[in-house]
C-alpha cells in the first residue's frame, strides 16, 4: 500500500473572485508545503505574467499577489494514495468540500481547473451544469508538454473574471 497524502488548506478570502483548482500537490509541493513548488511547473510564471506582476520565488509574496488580485487556490482532492506525482497514479481519493467552500464564498464568479484530472473530478462533484462557469485550462505541470506561450494564451481566460 502507498502512503496517503493530503491536500493543503484553501487559499481564499472574502474578496476572492475566481477559484483555481489543481488535483492534489505533487511530491515537491508536499516537501515544501507550497502550492506548485516544482521549479518546472509554470503555474506561478503564468499567473505573474497574466497579472503583470514582478515574478518572485518568495512563496509568501506569491500568496499575497494572488490574494491582491482576488484569486483563490485549492485542490479537488483532499487526500489519496499516490506513488510519485502523476495524476494517473492517484488511488483511493477523497474529495475536498468544493461546494461548501463556494457557498461560504459567494464572490467567486468562476472556477478554473488546472488540468484534466481536476476538471473531471470537479464535474463529478458539482455536476456538469453547475451554477458557476467551470473552465478547463491546460495543466501547468512540466509533464503537460504544451509550450509556455500556448498555456499562457489559454490561461488568459481568467482575466475576464477579475475585477482589477
Amino acid at each position: 500500500m502507498q502512503k496517503r497524502i493530503s491536500s493543503f488548506p484553501p487559499i481564499i478570502d472574502a474578496q476572492s473572485e475566481i477559484l483555481i483548482l489543481g488535483s492534489i500537490p505533487g511530491v515537491k509541493s508536499l516537501e515544501k508545503q507550497q502550492y506548485y513548488a516544482h521549479p518546472q511547473n509554470k503555474f506561478w510564471k503564468i499567473i505573474f505574467e497574466l497579472l503583470n506582476e514582478q515574478f518572485t520565488d518568495d512563496y509568501t509574496q506569491r500568496i499575497e499577489t494572488i490574494k491582491k488580485h482576488h484569486i483563490a487556490l485549492w485542490d479537488v482532492i483532499d487526500s489519496c494514495e499516490r506513488k510519485g506525482s502523476l495524476d494517473s497514479e492517484i488511488r483511493n481519493e477523497e474529495a475536498n468540500q468544493i461546494a461548501e467552500l463556494l457557498e461560504e464564498h459567494p464572490n467567486i464568479q468562476a472556477i478554473f481547473c488546472n488540468g484534466g484530472k481536476s476538471y473531471k473530478n470537479l464535474q463529478k462533484l458539482l455536476g456538469k451544469d453547475y451554477k458557476l462557469p467551470v473552465f478547463l485550462l491546460p495543466s501547468t505541470s512540466p509533464l503537460h508538454t504544451v509550450s509556455f506561450e500556448k498555456k499562457l494564451e489559454e490561461w488568459k481566460r481568467i482575466l475576464e473574471f477579475l475585477g482589477d
